[in-house]
């Protein structure tokens, strides 16, 4: 066992170093957000401070990003050095081991030592996980952390220690920490399991799962605390907020994904009103697609935008975000009033596919360049994962593990549930992909003591 499971995690390094090596000549041309985590990484490992300005002589509290993830890009520069991309790479490589790792015990707690195997060397072959871990992005630690979680709650669900809850618990708020998008999810399970579990209504049951609600939101105290004192608000991230989600997921869909980026494009890189008006307009004639709704999309995008670019000074720069993200809420909520209807159409098809099978690994600048039929065999590829782990899950329930079935489902209900509402990205799934992954090889292992 110990040998193969060495194997897997090799198979998952030389998986990792491929990507590294694959996405290095994107490094400093793409995937902006990069750039965020690096500054605040790099604070935090030269002053301990959380701020994209360490050098400021008045402290510039961050709006957007929480800490979990730039704690782990400092604890990588305090060793390496700051801005080092690749000791974050290489740092990331063994994390990806270490899902692979996770994936098996949380497998073999609800299936069994061969099913548990065969999950983790799926997980190592997964493609989009080493893909992001290339990258200074929060998707492999979110998925690690959170993968986690997913474990400790098995575990405090099957064996009732009040330990394993508060552990479980700490661990969700930590996956908050690095993701803002899972803050619900503590309390989601806490209500969840005991409502959908018999065995898990039992007094022990019940106080275990409100110790683990109770550990989570006392974990979040000193994050709304900084805000509060910082900011005179109590959030996560004040201009993190659902504003810019909610305006993109109600543009999601309107057109192709090609089309909407070269859009984008335009917009971002255009600056004369007139030419930018001209641009659209020869983008309408050329794709034969209404000119209105182009052109009010890439006005709003440059108008809001220009409410954070403007100030110069950081501090207000950072007001300016929050403000930003209010006018994206005011924006969203009047296209959605436009078509009800057609925008739940929208959530419910292009939405809920790209969140669960629109993962390309393929490097951002080349993935324009690739053949349809090529990211068509990918979708296919997730579409059958998604299928199997549903399989998963009728396997678990068919025999006799509710528990197990419950606890493995909730996870993909709970982003679902989360992220449809908002602009839909495959990235945002990724961090309970090991789950999926994990009963994937449940539907495909059958294990033969169920049924």
């Amino acid at each position: 066992m110990r040998r193969a499971l060495l194997v897997i995690c090799l198979v998952a390094l030389a998986h990792s170093a491929l990507y590294i090596v694959y996405q290095q000549p994107d490094w400093d041309t793409v995937w902006t957000d990069q750039g965020g985590y690096d500054r605040l990484g790099g604070g935090l490992a030269s002053t301990g401070q959380f701020t994209r300005y360490p050098g400021s002589s008045v402290f510039i509290p961050e709006v957007i990003r929480t800490p979990g993830y730039p704690l782990f890009v400092a604890a990588v520069y305090l060793v390496f050095g700051s801005g080092n991309h690749m000791a974050v790479a290489v740092a990331q490589a063994f994390v990806f081991a270490g899902i692979c790792l996770l994936v098996y015990v949380l497998a073999r707690r609800a299936a069994g030592e061969t099913t548990a195997m065969a999950a983790a060397l799926i997980t190592s072959l997964y493609s989009p996980l080493p893909y992001f871990g290339a990258l200074v992005l929060t998707e492999l630690w979110t998925a690690f952390v959170a993968t986690a979680a997913m474990v400790m709650c098995l575990k405090a669900a099957q064996g009732q220690k009040l330990r394993d809850f508060v552990i479980a618990g700490a661990l969700l708020t930590a996956t908050t920490m690095v993701r803002p998008a899972f803050v619900l999810m503590p309390f989601f399970i806490a209500i969840a399991v005991p409502l959908l579990v018999r065995s898990q209504r039992s007094t022990r049951a019940v106080t275990g799962w409100g110790v683990l609600a109770l550990t989570a939101a006392l974990a979040l105290t000193p994050w709304f605390t900084y805000n509060y004192v910082n900011l005179g608000q109590f959030t996560l991230s004040p201009a993190g907020g659902v504003g810019r989600g909610l305006w993109e997921g109600a543009w999601q869909g309107q057109w192709p994904g090609r089309i909407q980026a070269d859009l984008i494009n335009l917009a971002d890189t255009i600056s004369d009103r007139a030419e930018l008006d001209q641009r659209v307009n020869a983008k309408a004639i050329e794709t034969g697609l209404p000119l209105e709704p182009m052109r009010r999309y890439v006005n709003e995008w440059r108008d809001i935008r220009a409410i954070w670019d403007a100030p110069t000074d950081p501090m207000e720069r950072a007001r300016a975000r929050v403000v930003a993200d209010q006018e994206y809420l005011r924006h969203a909520v009047a296209l959605m009033r436009e078509d009800p209807i057609g925008h739940v159409r929208r959530r419910l098809t292009r939405g809920l596919f790209v969140l669960w099978a629109a993962e390309v690994p393929i490097r951002h600048s080349q993935i324009n360049d690739t053949p349809t039929v090529v990211i068509r065999a990918i979708w296919i590829a997730q579409v059958v994962l998604l299928i199997l782990a549903l399989w998963g899950v009728v396997v678990l329930s068919r025999g006799g593990r509710w528990l197990e079935a419950v606890m493995l489902s909730l996870p993909i209900i709970y982003v679902t549930a989360v992220h449809l509402p908002l602009l839909c990205e495959a990235r945002q799934s990724l961090p309970v992909k090991p789950v999926v992954l994990a009963l994937a090889a449940v539907g495909v292992m059958r294990p033969r003591y169920l049924p």
